[in-house]
């Protein structure tokens, strides 16, 4: 592991999670191993999530209904952000699909690179065969509609790992509640000029991820909401 010999006392994972009871205990604890800070922010949950968070060791913020998971990422910034000694920040999913050691490789790369934020890519090195037909087709779907993604040079700006510096955590914010947060991530870095880039990963999807994908028409429903919304049309 590239920073085996370094601490990532400075480093902050974000993981929104709604009804993840069945696996955010083993997510939360496999990323602490190498991640120590986690901040697990659960949004309205109907099931065990918080006890699961809190068997974990996790830092666990909760939101009374379900706001969204813009919105959890949001507290989750916000929460992480105060922290002292708090340089950079990771936006974690909470169903297993993100791996620690593409964590690893992007913090490295903001420690050293002149970057701001770094956004994980399924669409480099061949690693597409590994998306499901769909939900490839619901991603290309939104890249296609997004000129200040495609200006940006963002394959896949809908991927939900991404690691920021505090340049980029102390001027999040965040509106869009749902998963049209993620176009306002990248409309936030064009109206910000912060520095981006990609970064290869490789997502593990298994039948409990897949059986909460993304479909086609989310996808145009994503766009259709950004599209509508005053902060994305600027």
């Amino acid at each position: 592991m590239t920073s085996g010999a370094t601490s990532n006392d400075d480093v902050w994972l974000v993981i929104p999670v709604f009804n993840e009871a069945q696996v955010i205990r083993e997510v939360a604890a496999n990323a602490a191993k190498t991640f120590p800070n986690i901040v697990c922010v659960d949004d309205g949950s109907r099931d065990d999530s918080a006890a699961e968070i809190h068997a974990a060791g996790a830092r666990l913020v909760r939101h009374p209904v379900n706001l969204g998971q813009g919105a959890a990422i949001q507290t989750g910034v916000e929460y992480a952000r105060a922290q002292p000694g708090a340089r950079f920040f990771v936006t974690f999913d909470a169903d297993g699909q993100h791996q620690v050691d593409d964590v690893v490789a992007m913090i490295d790369r903001l420690r050293t690179e002149p970057v701001d934020i770094i956004v994980g890519t399924r669409f480099a090195e061949g690693r597409s065969e590994s998306v499901p037909l769909v939900r490839r087709m619901a991603l290309r779907t939104i890249v296609f509609f997004s000129p200040r993604t495609r200006r940006l040079g963002l394959t896949d700006a809908h991927n939900g790992l991404r690691a920021f510096n505090k340049t980029v955590a102390d001027d999040l914010d965040l509106v869009m509640a749902g998963m049209s947060h993620a176009s306002e991530f990248v409309a936030l870095i064009d109206h910000h000029d912060w520095r981006v880039a990609e970064q290869p990963v490789t997502i593990l999807y298994t039948d409990y991820s897949r059986a909460k994908g993304q479909s086609l028409i989310n996808g145009v429903n994503i766009v259709a909401d950004g599209l509508l919304h005053p902060r994305m049309r600027k």
